[in-house]
């Protein structure tokens, strides 16, 4: 009895210590279950209900408009037209081959096209929207919404698309926009969601890639509420985009049609006309042209072997191209030799048509030589041994230095993606570059702009409005960027007026007397005179058997084998305003190819409208006349293109 009684008590025991931890290991459960209950309703709730609302919630980018780009005179250079285009979103469609073949039944899709889509949008990240079909009409775009109920993953866009109203004109200078590659996408200095939108278009050439972030503008969203089936509901909240800043550039639409027309003939060249007062760029041309419109939707694959066919329509040859300056440069070579005191303006050289140096001769391009030359004459003639003289005398690291000072050897601060600084040599430069000493030949060819000088029609033009002006000139694109005014600038380039005075004197007379070089393409009339130099730099060397045989003509040879002509000039003579630089690729004579056009485009920025015939010699009217009547200009015929204002 007691035995069984102390069994009792025993097995008791056991009971209530295993009902213990029980109800411990309930109450650890317990407190487990309220600890993670308290985590998730407190702790975590905002992260869980953010999950739950991107279940819900799609977050649409809104793409701002791109800020617009008008000439001087607020007349739009680059535009945005309305565009209408459908796009799909793959997580939102499930099985998109299927929703393309039900889109296919509303719009045309080529089932060439279809494929291509197909696979971009397999490329593409599940959420990020692709363009199914661009550019299409309303009814298109009506029809498409009216059926987004039932095409899954399927949304049409109102939007905007780049144009350009002038086209060939501006199209090195504006540049065109084009849809982010994945080099561009990858960018780690740019790493904007906008670059994620499909199709977007950011700036390729030109200003438009200059400036492309301040035309860009910022994002805005939309916050879409989605059903279980991906279609959009209703709109929850919206950022608004911010548009891209308007650019109102220094050119005049109407010259820069001008100076394009009155280069047509020519193969390939470029022209600039400066505001000698401002540094303004007043046109900016390079010949020959292309379509911008065409690369903002996509240019085909042959149309751009077309372009590669020509002879570089893609470069910008005002500012990239860099030219042997030629005669151009030789008042360059004259400013350097008055400032070390060298010469005067009474001192005279023999030209008798060659000088020995370094065991070799060098020519002056007039074979019979040109007599006693001083100083104003050696300029009117262009006399290459006077220049050679002063070259030698004066040396290749003055004439660099006043090279640099008249705005050769640098780029330019311009908005421009692609600006070439040319070359201004010097011995320090040669040893470096080409591993070998200066010699006394490379000094004469510099004092002449050949060899290895070479600058930008650009840098010509500047360094004759800086002559025009005695100021340091500096060239300028931009006029404003939306509210913001762009200052000119023009220091003092440090040289006396009577220097300059002697140099205007003799590019005065290249123009309006007898025996200047440019004598044929003067100007009548003492409001517009013009005063000028006249530049043809040669790109081979012309061989001791081709001077045996007189020298092989330009026009005999083959044309990539020819002279580039050169003129720069600047009107009106005795007040100048307006400066321009040009040059015609292969064209022979500065004074044959180039100064007939530098003459009308002066004139024409002078006048403000196409030269009166009585602008011109009288024996040259009428051929002057049936050359304006052929000039493909909007001042000529009414504008078929609709100017929107700034």
């Amino acid at each position: 009895m007691i035995r069984d009684e102390e069994q009792i008590r025993k097995s008791s025991r056991i009971v209530a210590r295993r009902g213990l931890l029980i109800a411990i290991g309930q109450l650890a459960a317990i407190g487990i279950l309220a600890d993670k209950l308290r985590l998730l309703q407190l702790t975590q709730a905002s992260e869980y209900r953010n999950l739950a609302e991107k279940n819900r919630i799609s977050v649409r980018l809104m793409v701002p408009e791109r800020g617009r780009i008008f000439d001087r005179n607020g007349t739009a250079l680059a535009d945005n037209r309305q565009l209408y285009r459908i796009l799909l979103v793959r997580e939102e469609a499930g099985d998109f081959e299927a929703v393309l073949d039900d889109l296919g039944k509303i719009i045309a899709i080529p089932p060439e096209v279809r494929e291509k889509k197909i696979e971009e949008i397999k490329s593409r990240r599940p959420f990020v929207p692709v363009v199914v079909a661009e550019d299409v009409d309303w009814d298109e775009f009506a029809a498409v919404s009216a059926n987004s109920p039932s095409l899954r993953g399927i949304f049409a866009e109102s939007g905007f698309v780049r144009f350009y109203p002038y086209g060939r004109d501006f199209s090195h200078l504006i540049g065109y926009v084009g849809a982010v590659n994945s080099r561009e996408r990858n960018r780690p200095e740019d790493r904007d969601p906008l670059l994620e939108v499909p199709d977007f278009s950011i700036g390729k050439t030109g200003i438009e890639a200059g400036l492309d972030l301040t035309l860009r503008g910022k994002s805005g969203n939309r916050k879409i509420e989605v059903n279980a089936y991906g279609k959009a509901m209703r709109e929850i909240d919206r950022t608004e985009s911010v548009p891209g800043k308007n650019v109102v550039l220094s050119v005049d639409h109407l010259l820069q049609n001008y100076v394009r027309a009155r280069l047509h003939e020519e193969v390939a060249g470029t022209a600039v006309l400066l505001d000698i007062s401002t540094g303004e760029v007043l046109a900016l041309v390079s010949r020959p042209g292309y379509e911008p419109n065409k690369f903002v939707t996509g240019i085909s694959h042959r149309e751009f072997e077309d372009l590669q066919n020509l002879e570089g329509p893609l470069v910008s040859r005002g500012v990239w191209s860099a030219y042997p300056p030629g005669s151009t440069f030789k008042m360059v070579t004259a400013l350097a030799a008055l400032e070390e005191g060298l010469i005067s303006y009474t001192d005279t050289i023999y030209c008798g048509g060659s000088m020995e140096a370094v065991n070799r001769k060098f020519h002056c391009w007039r074979r019979g030589g040109h007599g006693r030359v001083d100083f104003v004459k050696s300029i009117k003639e262009s006399c290459d041994i006077y220049y050679f003289t002063l070259a030698e005398k004066v040396g290749i690291e003055k004439i660099a230095a006043m090279a640099k000072r008249l705005g050769f050897g640098g780029e330019f601060d311009l908005p421009l993606p692609e600006v070439s600084a040319g070359l201004i040599p010097t011995k320090e430069w040669k040893l470096q570059m080409r591993s070998s000493a200066w010699q006394i030949g490379d000094t004469l060819n510099a004092g002449i702009g050949q060899g290895y000088v070479s600058a930008t029609a650009l840098q010509i033009a500047v360094m004759t409005a800086r002559i025009a002006s005695g100021r340091a000139v500096e060239p300028k694109i931009l006029r404003r960027i939306g509210s913001f005014e762009i200052p000119s600038a023009a220091g003092s380039l440090g040289l006396k007026e009577n220097w300059l005075d002697k140099i205007r004197d003799g590019m005065f007379k290249v123009v309006n007397e007898s025996k200047g070089t440019a004598y044929k393409t003067r100007s009548i009339g003492k409001s517009s005179l013009i005063a000028g130099k006249t530049g043809t730099s040669q790109i081979r060397n012309i061989s001791a058997e081709e001077r045996k045989r007189g020298v092989i003509r330009n026009e005999d040879l083959p044309w990539k084998r020819r002279d580039h002509a050169l003129f720069c000039g600047y009107i009106p003579a005795d007040a100048p305003k307006f400066a321009v630089a040009v040059v015609v690729e292969h064209g022979g004579s500065g004074s044959e190819a180039a100064a007939p056009i530098a003459r009308d485009i002066l004139l024409r920025a002078h006048y403000g409208e196409i030269p009166p015939l009585s602008a011109y010699p009288e024996k040259q009217r009428i051929s002057i006349e049936e050359q304006q009547k052929k000039l493909n200009i909007i001042e000529l015929k009414s504008d078929p293109m609709v100017s929107s204002r700034a």
